[in-house]
């Protein structure tokens, strides 16, 4: 049959012959060249696969079927025959197939199941400048099967708007070829001014311009998701049933016959609302206009749940042009853009690719599948962030994927079976090994889905009185099988308040994930504990507890930090759980509002004793310490722990000695060594320390500094637990032994009391910056013709000589100087004042008082 010419088809046979020279072919073409339909079929009549398939890498499963579908409709074929397609879940092929289009992650699927790709001879990966991480994926693969078991495996990469030298470069060098598009001009418009107004009225607003200005042809609308189509074709209706306009759905969720509704012509002008399904690979004829709101569904992974998810963001500046390019096909275009030029200018050239920001589990599960133990060593065409790839690698060991050295597991062999994130297949395996495979498939299929609720939350319709249930995703099970009974009928699901795509797609998951599970014999448990056993087996690294207090929905997390239970979930009143999924939100200024921090919307309930029985390795037992202040004791307790979180406590009574001694010692610190021993006593002989090591410093004794005292307080501690033992014991002693035989000498040169004449004992003080001093009344000292020195006569004590008021007359270190000097005219006006007091003219030789008693 005869073809429509495209721009590609002049270089259909540049590329075979480049090919035929070379392993490997870079093909940049421009949007409209034709490439993803006429460059594989070229390949295939060429024979350079030889009798092996070729193998199409599409980014997205629409693309995929659409692609397929258009192959064999321009070769007067039949879907399924020559030309098929298989996605997630769907295979449309049969034993005459040789060209099949595909999604990334359905050809690592068949690298792990057969690491040569016998029967493929060469693999086409299309729209790569989109930079998913199962296109980087599948290029790294295929290199390193090129350069060790299959040298004559053909590979080309194709985009239309590809940084062509880095893969050039990673293909050794590959051949380049440039194609042109078929491209018109494009008059591309933006807004003077953001519009604050939703997004469905901005659609129907630039609908109507269209309109009014004159429309030849359909329209091209991009919007985020399936929601935001639904709401603008409720916008656009009016304008469109009065132009007599066809509007028509198009994104992935649809069934195929709606989505070939699309793109196949029509009798009327059609308003096709798309997703990014239509920004590549998808072709539809009769585009004039293109209405872009900037935006997308991104992907991205819960950082919690680390399962895919998709958040709308505004697209890159080469999705915009792509965008634009669209309206371009056929003839002269127009592009309104729902934003202004200042925001255009402000986005990136090109999407972060995902290898930098998405979960890794499944990709590295796949790799070490391959025979891949050392993950930074493979020859990734962009590596991931070490980080990342080590926290990829923690939770396979937690899930029990892999073995810590790195070896593949037979669970993690199991695991490869199923097309799913590694959490939902052991969630799975769990299951269908307690009996359960049938619920274990629905509970992976509503993790997938993020949930099969609709906007409403729990609480809400028929379900209103079941106020409290053991898990939300148990809760979501049973409504499943509700609607399962009804047929799944629209009605029905809405009256539930479920998601009709998201529960629609749930049954299609279960039903693959059922032809995969194998069965086993049921299980001895309750049928709801064993699947709360497989959402804990799925989710190690999520285990909470609740803080007490009735109704307290705060939770601590294992690992630690905290987290507060969304009041949407069911489960009210379990002390422990999972916390399947959760959202960071910003904290609201409105009084009530919640507060910021991780909101756990998914939760399932477990008990203590189930973390024993799956991962009884994470499971320890640890003393904690504590310090009483009101009865000054240190006290212990027990504690199970699992990843540093409490599963249970009791009162220790067997303390060890050295840790409780830490603890008492800490805190006899803050009271202060002086509580622990007679504070001037202390203080004196710290100083006196002090005073011979720096007078005498050749005579071996070292200042006792606060160091030293801690240390001597410490060791006072070791076999205690409270401050009355403490007070009992001696602290003072302690650090008089540790000056062991150095304190004789201490004792002679840094006496504490000396010994007067008529036998009075008088005290020494010695203070920091002072020179030592001692003071007694001045009759103590008749009989002593010289003052008495310390530190083997180095130091001259300071004496302050008092009168009987106890006040002194003089203060010196030169006594006999007092005596000569100072004590006559002294000796005169004491005697007067003082007259019951012997004052003698020759204090020198003068028989000095008897020692006072003291009552």
């Amino acid at each position: 049959m005869s073809l429509e010419p495209l721009p590609i088809d002049p270089l259909l046979p540049e590329i075979v012959r480049a090919l035929r020279d070379s392993a490997c072919l870079v093909l940049e073409a421009e949007p409209g060249a034709g490439k993803t339909t006429r460059v594989p079929w070229a390949l295939l009549e060429s024979g350079l696969a030889g009798q092996g398939e070729i193998v199409v890498l599409q980014p997205r499963r629409i693309a995929a079927r659409l692609a397929a579908r258009r192959i064999a409709e321009e070769h007067g074929e039949r879907i399924g025959e020559r030309v098929g397609y298989q996605v997630r879940f769907e295979d449309v092929s049969s034993a005459r197939t040789r060209l099949r289009l595909v999604t990334e992650g359905v050809l690592t699927r068949k690298l792990v199941a057969d690491p040569t790709l016998r029967g493929i001879g060469a693999v086409v990966l299309d729209e790569f400048h989109e930079r998913h991480l199962q296109g980087d994926l599948a290029l790294a693969l295929l290199r390193r099967l090129q350069q060790t078991a299959r040298p004559d495996l053909k590979l080309v990469v194709m985009s239309a708007t590809l940084e062509a030298e880095p893969v050039r470069g990673f293909l050794g060098g590959a051949p380049h070829v440039v194609a042109p598009g078929r491209r018109f001009p494009i008059a591309i418009e933006h807004l003077p001014q953001p519009d604050e107004r939703h997004l469905d009225l901005q659609v129907a607003a630039a609908l109507k311009r269209l309109v009014r200005e004159g429309l030849d042809g359909d329209v091209l609308v991009f919007l985020p998701g399936a929601a935001e189509i639904r709401r603008a074709g409720e916008a656009v209706a009016a304008v469109a049933r009065d132009h007599q306009l066809e509007v028509v759905l198009l994104h992935g969720d649809l069934s195929p016959e709606e989505q070939d509704r699309a793109v196949r012509r029509s009798r009327h002008h059609k308003v096709i609302l798309s997703t990014n399904v239509a920004e590549s690979s998808v072709t539809i004829d009769g585009v004039v206009a293109v209405i872009d709101s900037g935006l997308a569904r991104m992907a991205g992974h819960s950082p919690w749940s680390g399962l895919p998810t998709l958040k709308t963001g505004k697209v890159s500046k080469a999705s915009a042009v792509q965008r634009a390019g669209r309206a371009g096909r056929t003839g002269p275009g127009r592009c309104l853009r729902l934003y202004t030029q200042h925001d255009f200018e402000g986005r990136p050239d090109h999407e972060t690719p995902e290898v930098a920001r998405l979960d890794l589990a499944e990709t590295a599960l796949a790799l070490h599948g391959l025979g891949i133990s050392d993950l930074r060593a493979f020859g990734w065409f962009e590596p991931p962030p070490p980080a990342a790839l080590d926290a990829t690698e923690d939770l396979l060991i937690r899930l029990g994927a892999l073995e810590p050295a790195g070896a593949l597991t037979a669970a993690g062999a199991q695991m490869l079976r199923f097309p799913l994130h590694p959490r939902q297949a052991r969630v799975l395996l769990e299951a269908q090994a307690r009996g359960l495979a049938e619920d274990g498939a629905v509970l992976a299929a509503i993790l997938g889905e993020g949930s099969l609720m609709s906007g409403s939350p729990f609480g809400s319709g028929p379900r209103k009185a079941r106020l409290s249930a053991p898990s939300d995703l148990l809760e979501q099970l049973h409504l499943f099988r509700e609607a399962e009974r009804a047929g799944f009928g629209a009605d029905r699901l809405r009256g539930l308040g479920l998601d009709i795509g998201a529960v629609r797609a749930a049954d299609r998951v279960r039903k693959q994930l059922g032809r995969n599970a194998s069965r086993s014999l049921p299980s001895p448990l309750d049928g709801e504990v064993a699947l709360q056993l497989a959402i804990l087996a799925g989710y190690p690294d999520r285990v909470a507890r609740r803080r007490p207090g009735a109704g307290n929905r705060e939770l601590l997390l294992a690992g630690g930090g905290s987290a507060t239970l969304d009041e949407t979930s069911v489960v009210h009143d379990a002390e422990f759980l999972v916390a399947v999924d959760a959202e960071e939100r910003a904290a609201s200024r409105l009084p009530g509002a919640p507060r910021s921090g991780a909101r756990v919307r998914l939760a399932s309930a477990i008990e203590p004793d189930w973390l024993l029985e799956l991962f009884g390795d994470r499971v320890t037992t640890a003393t904690e310490l504590s310090w009483n202040a009101s009865l000054e004791r240190v006290e212990g307790e027990s504690r199970l722990l699992y990843d540093g979180l409490i599963l249970e406590s009791s009162r220790e009574t067997q303390l060890d000695p050295d840790a409780a001694a830490k603890v008492l010692a800490e805190h006899a610190r803050e009271k202060g060594a002086a509580a622990f021993a007679p504070p001037e006593a202390l203080e004196r002989f710290v100083n006196r320390t002090r005073f011979v090591a720096e007078a005498v410093p050749d005579a071996g004794i070292r200042a006792i500094d606060d160091a030293e005292v801690d240390a001597a307080l410490l060791e006072l501690c070791h076999g205690k637990t409270r401050f009355s033992e403490l007070r009992d014991a001696s602290l003072l002693d302690v650090l008089r032994a540790r000056l062991g035989a150095s304190l004789n000498k201490l004792d002679e040169l840094a006496p504490e009391r000396l010994r007067l004449p008529g036998g009075r004992q008088m005290e020494i003080h010695y203070e920091v910056g002072k020179p030592p001093w001692a003071e007694s009344h001045l009759q103590d000292f008749f009989g002593l013709a010289e003052g008495p020195k310390l530190a083997r006569g180095r130091v001259p004590l300071v004496l302050h000589l008092l009168a009987p008021n106890k006040r002194a007359v003089q203060v010196s270190t030169d006594l006999a100087g007092f005596w000569e000097r100072h004590y006559p005219a002294l000796r005169k006006e004491l005697g007067r004042r003082y007259p019951r007091h012997s004052w003698p003219e020759d204090p020198r030789h003068a028989q000095p008082p008897a020692p006072r008693s003291r009552r």
